[in-house]
């Protein structure tokens, strides 16, 4: 079920989960949404950045590139990708049986603060961007306040993605007010980068502990529900068959033991 705003969220959730775009939260915690579903769970999965540009915005020169690399053309409008995505976001919700809000700030390839692509998915926040964080993280403060019980999970910002480290700075004052938050595993790029993971818990420097979850059994559910996600295939695995492959080798080495898949978070102590 799509939720339209943040005063849609009811008490009824217990499990909330932080995406930056469409794809982040199917991508790392598919298994954990399917183990909490198939308990009589309804988690909520808030993408952050899921607004679409105005049809008269003028695109910086990368963000077109990311469009063709989706396979858009220019002459479809700004807006098209992002309103594709919406679509692909809503049909894996839907599969996972699990309920949905968009929020509408604007991907950082829309924003016109970075100078390239390169320093969207590894550089600093842009200082004109500290703005988001504090909007959002009083957003995420107003719904604990109504939920105080609530589990929430945020991306780690392994990667460093500038938009993952928005999130992730947001849902740091969560656990400054005794939340208790779980940050998941920047999937795909805690594969792709090696190094990532470490990097980026030597960065934060915070006392964390690894929390498992077992996913075997809904790991094919992950890869069906991420599949679903057609526009950021191509910009993140070789093809199609390869994400299937990517997701049980991260997941099984973890801890390779047999046939056991997981899923990890950081906690703080």
């Amino acid at each position: 079920m799509q939720l339209t705003s943040l005063q849609d969220i009811t008490r009824k959730y217990r499990h909330i989960f932080l995406a930056p775009h469409f794809d982040d939260v199917v991508f790392a915690c598919g298994g954990t949404l399917g183990v909490q579903v198939s308990s009589g769970l309804r988690p909520l999965v808030i993408t952050v950045f899921g607004g679409v540009p105005p049809t008269n915005m003028t695109l910086p020169h990368y963000a077109l590139q990311t469009h063709q690399e989706m396979g858009f053309s220019d002459s479809q409008g700004p807006s098209a990708p992002m309103e594709a995505r919406r679509r692909e976001d809503a049909a894996a919700a839907d599969y996972l049986e699990v309920d949905y809000l968009w929020l509408d700030y604007l991907d950082a390839s829309y924003r016109g603060n970075y100078s390239s692509i390169e320093a969207i998915m590894g550089g600093e926040v842009h200082p004109s961007d500290q703005n988001i964080e504090k909007q959002l993280s009083q957003d995420l403060l107003n719904i604990k306040d109504q939920l105080p019980d609530v589990v929430w999970y945020a991306p780690l910002g392994a990667g460093r993605h500038v938009d993952h480290q928005i999130v992730s700075s947001a849902a740091d004052h969560l656990v400054q007010q005794g939340s208790k938050v779980y940050y998941y595993e920047d999937f795909p790029y805690v594969f792709r980068q090696k190094g990532a993971l470490d990097a980026r818990l030597q960065e934060i420097g915070a006392n964390l502990e690894p929390h498992l979850v077992e996913v075997s059994e809904f790991l094919p559910a992950r890869v069906t529900a991420s599949e679903m996600y057609a526009s950021q295939i191509a910009r993140n695995f070789p093809g199609k068959d390869a994400i299937q492959t990517a997701m049980h080798s991260y997941t099984h080495n973890i801890r390779p033991i047999e046939t056991v898949c997981l899923e990890r978070y950081w906690k703080a102590r």
